[in-house]
């Protein structure tokens, strides 16, 4: 394993780490979270063991570890190979968080599924900075500081993390913006349209479910697994953008 590879692995269960031990301290209890089954459209399966009770929104987790491995870093050095390592990381870890979260139904699952949702959107961003002006290691930190403490809006508001969230968003939107204006070419512009498609698809459709619900289609593949499919593919399209980015055609990854 390459240097820039266990750096990124190290801060990001250092991060996850530090996440999970302040979500069990209850400092964060005071959070909006929905729990239990009546709030998914997926109908429970009894008969199934709790942690694939809903066996749709608990098996397209595998797909954050998919593109994880797909994605970790195989060449390369210095920070472009960190910076892949690191969203690499972030996606194997995620789909354990999210899957717990659904087989327990607890807030407190819900708080860290929430919180980690943020720092993802704000390593893409980075990413994107970093790509258009260099690597400067002390803006990330503080970005990465920001992105972690801007969770607690979710206490000062039930609608905290949504307003959170949308900041992230859009921050990801400018700085890909402006690295595709700066270095990008036909191929990054491609990837960045549909990675924003699917985080329109992402949110959307989440927010759809309960009311996608009234039809029996949507009643095992609901709103919410179609809204984490469409996540993990801006996730794949967040790779194909980023690794491509500033490259010359030859050295690209193949689509």
């Amino acid at each position: 394993m390459a240097p820039e590879d266990r750096a990124a692995f190290l801060h990001v269960a250092a991060g996850l780490a530090l996440c999970a031990a302040t979500v069990a301290s209850g400092a964060l209890d005071g959070a909006a979270v929905e729990v239990g089954y009546g709030h998914y459209a997926e109908l429970p399966v009894a008969w199934l063991p709790g942690p694939l009770a809903m066996p749709c929104n608990a098996l397209v987790n595998l797909g954050y570890a998919g593109a994880g491995w797909r994605w970790l870093p195989r060449a390369g050095a210095g920070p472009h190979r960190y910076l892949q390592a690191v969203f690499a990381a972030m996606a194997l870890a995620y789909g354990p968080v999210q899957w717990v979260r659904i087989w327990t139904q607890r807030p407190r699952t819900a708080v860290l599924d929430q919180w980690v949702t943020l720092p993802f959107f704000a390593w893409a961003a980075v990413w994107c900075r970093a790509a258009a002006d260099g690597w400067r290691p002390h803006r990330t930190l503080l970005a990465v500081a920001l992105s972690l403490a801007s969770y607690g809006l979710a206490l000062l508001h039930r609608r905290g993390f949504e307003a959170a969230l949308a900041a992230h968003v859009a921050a990801v939107a400018a700085a890909a913006r402006r690295a595709q204006r700066l270095r990008g070419d036909a191929a990054t512009a491609r990837a960045a349209a549909v990675g924003f498609a699917a985080c329109l698809g992402f949110v959307g459709l989440k927010v759809a479910d309960p009311w996608l619900g009234r039809w029996w289609l949507f009643r095992r593949f609901s709103g919410h697994f179609w809204s984490k499919v469409c996540d993990v593919l801006q996730i794949h399209a967040a790779f194909l953008f980023l690794t491509r980015l500033g490259r010359p055609p030859a050295a690209a990854p193949p689509e």
